[in-house]
């Protein structure tokens, strides 16, 4: 069962979430900053913030001193929240091995050890808040220079 890998569009909505949470603390961040930051191109980061708005994640304000910003306290929005929203199926059981007929009573070799990693997945974004990046310095990692 293969899903553990994100999607783009999952993966640019954690990073925007990120963002907001760590450097939008006190106001909003607009779009164009908040693209920068997250290296998503900013016309398909303001769709993944509009889904985002939609569900009531993040609140949008238009004109002077507008932008995006957490709809609700970092505590209370889980990474489930966030990847529900940008479509990730949790319940996936795509084989690893691309079987059709994979699961317990007919396993693949890799479907036991595949199965605890993908429900520990799940057990971990259901129970980790965006609050818990704020204990957490951001270091950011720069490509290295071509020799």
């Amino acid at each position: 069962m293969l899903s553990l890998s994100l999607s783009n569009t999952a993966e640019y909505a954690l990073r925007a979430m990120t963002m907001l949470t760590l450097e939008a603390q006190d106001g909003a961040m607009n779009a164009r900053d908040l693209a920068g930051k997250t290296r998503v191109p900013v016309h398909y980061l303001n769709k993944i913030m509009n889904r985002l708005v939609e569900a009531g994640l993040v609140v949008s304000a238009k004109g002077h001193g507008g932008g995006f910003r957490l709809g609700k306290p970092a505590s209370r929005i889980s990474y489930l929240d966030i990847l529900k929203v940008m479509g990730y199926n949790f319940e996936s059981r795509q084989c690893v091995f691309g079987w059709e007929a994979c699961r317990s009573d007919r396993p693949c070799p890799m479907h036991d050890s595949w199965s605890k990693a993908n429900d520990s997945f799940v057990a971990w974004a259901r129970s980790t808040s965006l609050a818990s990046l704020r204990r957490q310095p951001v270091v950011p990692i720069l490509p290295r220079a071509l020799d």
